[in-house]
């Protein structure tokens, strides 16, 4: 696992749902084609359609993913990663989030 990636996939179920990639301090969403004949969306706030989501940062779905509090002081400890970068902290620990949701950095 890269600290540094910037880019990573992201399963539902263990399906391919999308890639959430960075660049500089924007952030992409884009659903996986196979995945949208699927028709199940991650969340209200991210419907299904083919093009890609991009915000300032993270969309705030995968925002309330993130590590807070302590766990988040340590993960950003241990990883070396400043607490404040939440996108490196969440696709860093994306294997082990509440919910059907994972996330796997791409090296």
């Amino acid at each position: 696992m890269s600290r540094s990636s910037t880019k990573a996939t992201v399963y539902m179920h263990g399906e391919i749902a999308g890639t959430l990639e960075r660049f500089g301090s924007r952030v992409r969403f884009q659903y996986d084609k196979q995945y949208l004949k699927l028709g199940q969306q991650l969340s209200l706030s991210l419907p299904l359609r083919a093009e890609p989501y991009e915000t300032a940062g993270l969309p705030a779905y995968f925002s309330g993913l993130c590590s807070e509090g302590w766990l988040r002081r340590v993960q950003s400890f241990e990883q070396k990663i400043d607490p404040a970068d939440s996108f490196l902290l969440l696709i860093n620990n994306g294997r082990d989030l509440a919910g059907a949701v994972t996330i796997e950095p791409i090296d």
